[in-house]
């Protein structure tokens, strides 16, 4: 049962962070390295690819393939999470150090999607 809702929690947070990439597109493209080529398009694909992973999580059926994608999304977009951290230290953003406990954080994201791959 907790581990029902725990999988629930998980589809919401990545919907819900899919959608904010339409919604707030500027917080990305800040993010995403200069080093990638068309910065808008990789925001609203890693959008769409976020609410189209929680959406397969779902169903029994799709719950481990949708667990890998989220794993395998998390690590594609691991290079912008560094980038953050790079712009906050740069510009000496108070938050910076937010951004560096927002690191270890996808390997506990990671571990939470990986619960749900078998």
């Amino acid at each position: 049962m907790v581990k029902q809702i725990f999988l629930y929690v998980m589809a919401v947070f990545y919907g819900a962070a899919g959608i904010n990439h339409f919604v707030n597109p500027k917080f990305y493209l800040k993010i995403i390295p200069s080093w990638l080529p068309y910065p808008s398009a990789l925001n609203y694909i890693s959008g769409a690819l976020e609410i189209i992973f929680a959406l397969i999580l779902i169903p029994t059926a799709t719950r481990s393939t949708g667990a890998w994608l989220v794993i395998l999304l998390l690590l594609a977009v691991f290079p912008a999470n560094i980038q953050m951290s790079v712009n906050y230290y740069h510009y000496n953003d108070p938050k910076f150090w937010l951004t560096i406990v927002r690191l270890p954080l996808q390997l506990v994201l990671i571990w939470w999607a990986w619960q749900y791959t078998k």
